[in-house]
């Protein structure tokens, strides 16, 4: 009886040992070499796993920079150039660098310049209201407010104002990760460059529909004049399928465009109060040396 017990421990460690060796063959002709550098960048990362980069996460971000040569197009929207800098030094490498941009919600369509048509009573959910009809107003192309970009957003960047029912992007907080671009089934939502002190000028309406349509849905739609085209120095708009659109990459936030729009569509944001007639004024006066 012993020496069967014997007999089975000494089998089981040798079959134990076998397995022992298979396996470790096996693990060194079969594996995967992951690059350290691979870790030391994904730490590197701020890890909010967003999706704005393009890829899944920070690590899969991470894996693509360190296996690419050059890593174009390869950028983390949430750290910036801060963090992108950082990754090139770690890397031994050029930063990539790139214009910071921020959200830009393009609709003005509240109740007061965009009135309701009809009331939906249906589940809160812009994709699925967007998949059924053209929503509570006259507009096919208004913000249908439900709120799809604010679930989408991961850094608490953009709310729904509870008056114009449409959504409003803190600049402060916004990473122009585009979760709420992809989000939006009107694709009123884009990223656009930052200017100094977080000014813009943009063309706030995404209505292809003519002039006349345009304007019975909405007070504040761009009617395609070609007002604000004519007045532009910079080359910075151009309309198509009567719409007018502002290039930030060439617009010079001169602010002529908005002067003479005629249904209030080109929005500037972030400026100084215009001086009135009656300062210029004074300030002529004050220019003037006296004798």
């Amino acid at each position: 009886m012993m020496n069967i017990f014997i007999y089975t421990v000494i089998i089981l460690v040798l079959l134990g040992s076998v397995a022992a060796v298979i396996l470790y063959y096996i693990a060194q002709n079969f594996k995967v070499y992951e690059d350290p550098h691979i870790d030391q960048v994904t730490e590197t990362l701020p890890g909010a796993n967003c999706g704005g980069c393009g890829f899944a996460g920070c690590r899969s971000l991470a894996e693509a920079i360190v296996k690419s040569e050059e890593a174009t197009g390869l950028y983390c929207p949430v750290g910036g150039d801060n963090v992108m800098n950082k990754v090139a030094e770690l890397l031994g490498r050029t930063a990539q660098t790139k214009t910071p941009a921020v959200a830009v919600v393009r609709c003005s369509g509240s109740p007061e310049f965009r009135p309701r048509t009809s009331v939906y009573d249906g589940a809160s959910s812009c994709a699925l209201i967007h998949s059924m009809y053209i929503g509570d107003t006259g507009c096919p192309y208004g913000c249908l407010g439900c709120g799809d970009c604010v679930v989408a957003c991961h850094f608490d960047a953009i709310k729904m104002d509870p008056v114009t029912m449409l959504p409003v992007v803190d600049d402060a907080l916004c990473t122009a990760c585009g979760a709420c671009v992809k989000a939006c089934p009107r694709s009123i939502i884009e990223l656009r460059n930052k200017a100094k002190k977080d000014r813009k000028i943009y063309v706030s309406c995404v209505n292809k529909d003519k002039g006349g349509i345009a304007r019975k849905y909405c007070q504040v739609a761009c009617i395609g004049c070609g007002k604000c085209l004519k007045v532009c120095e910079f080359e910075a708009i151009t309309i198509t399928d009567n719409l007018a659109f502002i290039d930030s990459k060439q617009c010079k936030l001169c602010r002529k465009c908005v002067e003479v729009c005629p249904t209030g569509a080109i929005l500037e944001l972030n400026f100084p109060p215009k001086k009135t007639g009656e300062n210029m004024v004074i300030q002529k006066s004050i220019s003037v040396p006296t004798t």
